[in-house]
């Protein structure tokens, strides 16, 4: 008899007879094989099967991608003589040399952190700080008559104006005080000396001038002028200045998010807005862009223990041949895939590009037309969308991969003596979608492999440690993936605030997308008090567009546009009272 095939419609032979032993096999080899093979290819999407024939985009894609990037209208303040003025003040001469003169005097007050510092009250590092909060009470008089003025664990600095409606929960800017130090033997390569504070008529120099004094003192500025023009927010506007962000904040900025948490409680705040990125070019088009999540982040040592002895009798590998290997092992496979989850902002980014910019790539374009949810893809099949985005540059392939970076490396003590044990340090930054378990993981399994090839005993973050051994540690600071803003610009909700205010601030034609930090800032601490954090730098100067990152931050030669800086005022004066007509 016949049976039609339900794959092909092809006839199959039903035999009356019993099959043989080895016809059975057969047939359960070719019917487990088709019946995978099927699928797999019904479960897979299809351009991910074949990357060289992905379905042709069409036109209705556009309104599509329009849908997951709505771009709001300008969003102005309701018009009032006084508080209008402060805009055209903002562009005068006045104000100009006036601000200049107050990030030049901040810049000169010498606020670094290190990464050795005692406890406050003990180390008298931490002096400077008194300092520095002398010099902004001078700077800012009304800013410290009108407003409350609070500090926590002596030199966290918390503002509170004081809001008319008690209903509308408060808003926060952030800004750290402190700056990474400048190695005394780099001194002589800066232009200017880099706690002169010096003003070439386009830039301020110094440390501290792009991260992030400017963004501290403007912000002090915005509310000096907002106050000055006796404007009287109903909304509480707060504002929160750690001192040791560029060493994890654990003085400042937990202390201080747990200070402001135990007045307001979970999800208190409506919105905070600290440091982070701003302008870029891309695809034809401006593009705003907030850091609306940031990756986690891990550090792992790996150590290893061997044998001492004299160099004249050596193995054949010695403790720092050992993790050479195991090192260059970790480096010759990355091991992290390219991978763009639903949730990271980038996938956003890629919408808005192909919704507006007239030099989106054709391929990305169709990638992104065909892509399915992350949640139904097989994880162990590329994401060519990812792949594809991520061949524009470097950077942007760390927007969607977990990185590592091998930075310390100490072993070894004299010349004629083995090294009895070596450690090296990774640093790894978590891709959205992935937790710090997956660099535990897959260290572990590479240190296994290496501890079997020399006959060594693997202690993998058991705390314990032994001769012999490879030993991993986990340090304190493990940071898993940041909550993601919520950045749907069709409802009512900051992002719909922020991204009309920018766009009333630096032009229509200009895109507000979700952006990612592949570093972390303070608000690392601020998760419980808020869905809603933007990372931002407002500060854009059209003749300077790449800003503060190719601007020496952290390095020689930091500085800071001027016009730039006068740009954050008006952005942050526009914010506050956009922020204070917004009903949510």
């Amino acid at each position: 008899m016949e049976k039609q095939s339900p794959f092909s419609g092809s006839t199959l032979l039903v035999n009356a007879q019993p099959p043989t032993r080895r016809q059975s096999r057969a047939r359960r080899f070719f019917f487990g094989g088709l019946a995978l093979i099927t699928i797999s290819y019904l479960a897979a999407p299809h351009f991910d099967a074949l990357p060289e024939n992905i379905p042709v985009w069409q036109p209705d894609h556009q309104e599509r991608f329009k849908a997951g990037c709505v771009q709001p209208d300008p969003i102005f303040p309701s018009k009032d003589e006084d508080l209008d003025k402060l805009q055209d003040f903002i562009a005068t001469e006045t104000f100009r040399n006036a601000s200049i003169a107050r990030l030049s005097g901040a810049v000169q007050v010498k606020s670094e952190s290190f990464d050795d510092l005692g406890a406050v009250g003990e180390d008298p590092r931490w002096e400077v700080f008194y300092d520095l909060s002398h010099y902004l009470a001078g700077a800012f008089p009304l800013v410290h008559e009108k407003l409350l003025v609070e500090k926590v664990n002596s030199h966290g600095l918390l503002y509170t104006w004081k809001g008319s409606d008690e209903s509308l929960k408060p808003s926060l800017l952030m800004a750290h005080q402190d700056t990474v130090p400048v190695p005394p033997e780099t001194i002589g390569a800066w232009k200017y000396p880099p706690w002169s504070g010096a003003y070439d008529g386009k830039y301020i120099w110094g440390r501290g001038s792009s991260d992030c004094k400017n963004l501290l003192i403007a912000e002090l500025e915005a509310i000096e002028l907002l106050l000055s023009a006796n404007f009287h927010p109903k909304r509480t506007v707060l504002l929160s200045f750690g001192f040791d962000e560029e060493c994890s904040g654990k003085q400042g900025a937990q202390k201080l998010s747990a200070f402001i948490h135990e007045r307001y409680g979970d999800d208190g705040l409506a919105v905070i807005v600290d440091e982070g990125s701003g302008y870029q070019e891309a695809w034809g088009s401006r593009f705003f862009l907030p850091g609306t999540a940031e990756k986690g982040y891990t550090d792992i040592s790996i150590t290893v223990r061997m044998p001492g002895g004299h160099s004249s009798v050596p193995p054949a590998h010695t403790s720092i041949g050992v993790l050479s290997e195991l090192i260059t092992n970790i480096e010759a496979n990355q091991g992290y895939p390219t991978r763009l989850d639903d949730e990271n902002p980038y996938y956003s980014q890629l919408q808005c590009g192909a919704a507006y910019s007239p030099g989106f790539p054709k391929k990305l374009k169709k990638l992104l037309s065909h892509r399915k949810s992350s949640s139904h893809k097989c994880k162990a099949k590329p994401d060519y969308l990812a792949l594809e985005a991520a061949k524009q540059n470097q950077y942007t392939r760390y927007l969607m991969q977990t990185s590592q970076a091998v930075d310390v490396i100490t072993g070894g003590i004299k010349i004629n003596a083995l090294p009895e044990r070596v450690t090296v340090t990774v640093n790894h930054r978590i891709n959205i979608g992935e937790t710090t378990q997956v660099v535990r993981d897959r260290l572990t399994d590479l240190a296994g492999k290496m501890a079997h090839k020399y006959n060594l005993t693997l202690h993998a973050f058991d705390g314990k440690e032994e001769p012999s051994s490879i030993i991993l540690t986990e340090t304190k600071d493990v940071l898993e993936v940041a909550p993601v803003t919520p950045t749907d610009a069709s409802v009512d909700g900051p992002f719909k605030v922020f991204a009309g205010t920018t766009r009333a601030v630096q032009g229509e034609d200009v895109i507000v997308a979700p952006g990612i930090m592949t570093g972390n800032t303070d608000t690392r601490y601020y998760w419980a008090l808020t869905k809603h954090i933007f990372r931002f730098d407002p500060g854009y100067d059209p003749e300077d567009p790449t800003g503060g990152f190719d601007n020496g931050i952290h390095t020689v030669n930091e500085r800071v546009s001027v016009a730039g800086h006068i740009n954050s005022v008006k952005w942050l004066t526009t914010w506050v009272r956009n922020m204070d007509e917004a009903k949510f």
